[in-house]
Order: C-alpha cells, then structure tokens, then sequence
C-alpha cells in the first residue's frame, strides 16, 4: 500500500498495543542514491541489529517472542518489495502479539531504523506528508485544458477538455468592421472555453479534492480565466507554471516538483517567523523542550513546530501519561516514570491523537535559536 494521508498516520497512533512492544520499521530503498546490493546489505544488517536488541531487552518472554515474529515478517515483505517495488522508502509496522500488520511504500527515502517500543514510530511518516501536497495543476491553452493531480511525487491525468476556438484574424474586411465584428465572436468563444474550463476545474475539485492549485495559461489569459473561477478555487491558486498542453507528463511533473520545493521551504520560513513573532510579544506561544512538555501536559497545544530530526530521551508517568523531561517520579502520584526513546516523537504522536498539527522545519533555521522546538497554543492556563 503506498502511503497517501494523514489517516494513515492517525490510524498507527491510535493503536493499543495494551502495554504489548510494537515494532516499527524503515528502510531507505532509493535506488537512484543506492544500488540493490546496498539496499540488501543495509536491510540484512538493519534486521541482524534487531534481532540482537530485541534478546537483549529485559521483556517477558512472550514480548520477545513476538518481536522476533515481526523481524521474520518484515525480512520476507522486505525481500519481496525490494523485487517488485519501486518506491524510494519502505515502512512496516506490525504487533504480532495483536496480529496487527501494516506496510507502506514512502515517496521519500527515511532513515533507515527499526523502533521497539508500545506506540507505533510515526513521526517521519509525519515528516514526509510535511513536505508534499496534493496538487491540481491546469494546463490550459486557447483551444485545449489538461488537468493533471500530483500527490506525493507522482502525477496521474485526470481529464482534458477541448474547444472549436479558431485561430487569431490578422486582417479585417472593409474599413476594419468585419474584423472587429470577427474580433468580438472569436472572444465569446474564448471566454467560453474559459467558463467550460472553470466549471469543469470545480467539478473535478469536488470529486479530487485539492490543497493546492497550479496553473499554466497561454498567452496571458490568465487574468481572463481566472476571472470565470469559483472564489474557492482562486483561494487555492499558489503559483503559476510554465508548462504548456502539450508537454509530458514526467516533464509536467518536474516542474511542480520544483516549485512545491519552493513554497514549502517559503512556508516552513513563514511558520517560524509567526511562531517568534508570538515568542516576542508574550502571545499563545511556547519553545525549548522542556515549557513545550509542559503546555502539552496541560492541553494546550494547537501546533506543535518540530526540527527535521531532532530528538531526545524523555520519561512518563505510567498511571497519568504525564511527560518529563528527567523527573525519576511523578510529582502528582510519586510513581517511578518510564524511560521513553524519543519524546519528541512521544509529542508528535501526542498532538496528532489529540487533532492537533504538526509542523516539520527544515534545518538551519531561526528555531534552532528556540531550542528546535516550540507551539502555538489553543490558551494560556
């Protein structure tokens, strides 16, 4: 199955292992950076480390079991995929004691890792639907359209349109009045290609919804088009391409690919600028690890904005779910607190259970100053 939304990370999130260790599973297979035999070699030694944490963690037996029942699995799926796929990442997430499966094809080659733990590791799930979204680019010329949906690196035809516009009239008849009555026909034909385009751009918007909305338009009518657009579709317009009707797709698919690149990292920039702004004035703002923890102990987080990457070992209270960064006990039950692996992908997971967002940020950036994290925040208890 390949990965495409953000339900899919939710349903990983929600799942209860019932205090059962899960195991999660990436592998970079992006065979235009690495050739099959390094894939193999990375894949075997991945699993080899595995297996060998998974004896030597102090589990019952029936945990350790099962963890090994799921690197059994995932060496098979793996051996497999690698034969048929090719996907530039792969990721399996499976509780063999709750027979529970699941495996992904990813866009983007992740880390390669294998995660024990009794939450599913998501978080560069999250990361790689960070930077994508789906796209509806318009190609439209005097007498064709073409639409085409690009999701996740890959760009599918979803329809075309063609229209009987003639072509340009250089001469008009006797003292110019033929010409311009010809003039005037040629642009109601225009402009009802135009609205045919419009209409069709929103019909197709409610059977393939979009994020974002490309257009490329000859002979600058874009203004003219546009004007015959739904408001909701024109809310959605982030940038104009240069590609024409007739281009490829693979080469149709470049150029989105570019400019996505583009206003992605634009808008990881605007994210942060808000996010100091906020700092700055005292507002419903929070950064550095440990107030971050907090405001989300206390429910207060929105918007979790989150470094590529960055990571640190953390605690929880087992009866309350509370999160420290190093408290041996729970002040509010004065239990003994659990070591967790990654806190932050502890926050993550946390948000995203909780209908939250989760902004990745692309380092070197200005969080870094803010400890490379921080959240906006619903209010201030």
């Amino acid at each position: 199955m390949k990965f495409q939304s953000r339900s899919q990370i939710e349903a990983m999130a929600k799942f209860k292992s019932q205090g059962d260790l899960v195991t999660s599973f990436y592998l970079d297979t992006d065979k235009g950076r690495l050739n099959r035999k390094e894939i193999q070699l990375a894949l075997k030694n991945l699993l080899n480390d595995a297996k060998a944490r998974a004896c030597g963690l102090a589990a019952a037996k029936n945990k350790t079991e099962s963890l090994l029942r799921d690197l059994d699995l995932i060496a098979d799926h793996s051996g497999r995929a690698l034969a048929s796929s090719n996907a530039a990442g792969l990721a399996v997430f499976s509780c063999s004691q709750r027979k529970f499966w699941q495996a992904l094809e990813l866009p983007h080659g992740p880390r390669s890792r294998v995660v024990f733990d009794t939450n599913f590791y998501v978080r560069p799930l999250a990361a790689i639907l960070d930077k994508y979204s789906s796209i509806c680019a318009l190609l439209l010329s005097r007498r064709e359209a073409r639409w085409y949906d690009i999701s996740m690196g890959e760009i599918k035809a979803l329809d075309e349109l063609k229209s009987d516009v003639p072509g340009r009239v250089r001469e008009g008849g006797f003292e110019g009045t033929e010409g311009k009555k010809i003039e005037r026909h040629l642009d109601a034909k225009l402009q009802d290609h135009f609205k045919k385009t419009a209409q069709r751009t929103f019909d197709l918007s409610k059977k393939h919804p979009f994020e974002w909305f490309f257009i490329s338009c000859e002979d600058n009518h874009g203004a003219d088009f546009e004007g015959h657009l739904h408001s909701y579709l024109r809310e959605k317009i982030k940038a104009r391409i240069h590609s024409h009707v007739g281009d490829s797709p693979t080469k149709v698919l470049q150029e989105v690919l570019e400019v996505e690149a583009r206003l992605k990292k634009a808008e990881e920039e605007e994210t942060v600028r808000k996010l100091v702004a906020e700092l700055e004035r005292g507002g419903l703002a929070a950064s550095g690890l440990r107030d971050t923890i907090h405001r989300l102990n206390q429910f207060e987080v929105q918007s979790l904005v989150v470094t590529h990457n960055f990571s640190k070992p953390g605690r929880i209270c087992p009866t309350h779910k509370i999160f420290y960064l190093d408290e041996l006990k729970c002040p509010v039950c004065d239990k003994k607190t659990d070591v967790v692996q990654d806190i932050v992908d502890e926050a993550i997971e946390t948000v995203l259970k909780r209908n939250g967002t989760v902004k990745h940020i692309t380092p070197p950036s200005k969080l870094d100053r803010y400890g490379q994290i921080g959240a906006f925040l619903k209010y201030k208890a």
